[in-house]
C-alpha cells in the first residue's frame, strides 16, 4: 500500500470512527458517500457521463439511475 493510500485509509477510518459514534446509518453512509463521489467524478469530466461513467469502473446507465435516484443535477437535466 502506497503512502496516499494509507493516509486516505487513516482518514476514512476516522471518519467512520465519528459516524458510529454519532449513530449514522448504513445506508445512509453509503448513500452519501455514493452521492458526493458522483459529483465530484462529474465536475471533474466537466459533467460527460460517459467519462464520468468510466472513470468510476461502471456502466452509463449504471451512473445515470445512481444520478436519478440522488436527485443530481446534470447539465443535460438542467437544459430541460
Amino acid at each position: 500500500m502506497s503512502a496516499e493510500q494509507t493516509k486516505i485509509k487513516q482518514v476514512l477510518e476516522k471518519l467512520i470512527d465519528e459516524m458510529v459514534v454519532k449513530g449514522i446509518y448504513w445506508c445512509e453512509a453509503v448513500s452519501q458517500f455514493e452521492k458526493l463521489f458522483i459529483l465530484r467524478v462529474l465536475k471533474e469530466t466537466n459533467g460527460n457521463l460517459s467519462r464520468a461513467a468510466e472513470t468510476m469502473g461502471v456502466h452509463r446507465n449504471t451512473l445515470s439511475k445512481k444520478i436519478r435516484q440522488h436527485g443530481i443535477e446534470t447539465k443535460r437535466s438542467s437544459k430541460s
